[in-house]
């Protein structure tokens, strides 16, 4: 069961922040769009830097935490999927942030 440890980890976070998006109404996910605007290039870089980096014997990762599943370049499946779901809780965690603050504290001096 360690193999999933990874994934489980990426789970845990988006359960964890899901009621921001349903409580607080951050609309991230509904706004699908632009959250891929926001994801697209970053999965794309850190991916190739993982590749590059795997490549050139700078980066490795324990395979008994991983689903075994690889791309291309060696890149585990697991990685592209932290590279996709660490921002995703990011920016749903900003949108809460910027939900709930007072507007005087935003510098809406008027």
């Amino acid at each position: 069961m360690s193999h999933l440890v990874y994934v489980g980890l990426l789970a845990a976070c988006l359960i964890a922040t899901l009621p921001l998006e349903i409580v607080l109404r951050t609309r991230v996910y509904a706004r699908w769009r632009r959250l891929l605007l926001a994801l697209i290039p970053t999965v794309a870089v850190f991916s190739l830097w993982d590749i590059y980096a795997i490549a050139a014997g700078h980066w490795t990762y324990d395979r008994r935490y991983l689903t075994g599943i690889d791309l291309p370049g060696h890149l585990p499946l697991d990685e592209v999927l932290f590279f996709a779901v660490t921002p995703t809780c990011a920016i749903l965690t900003l949108e809460a942030v910027r939900r709930r603050r007072p507007h005087w504290l935003i510098g809406d001096e008027r």
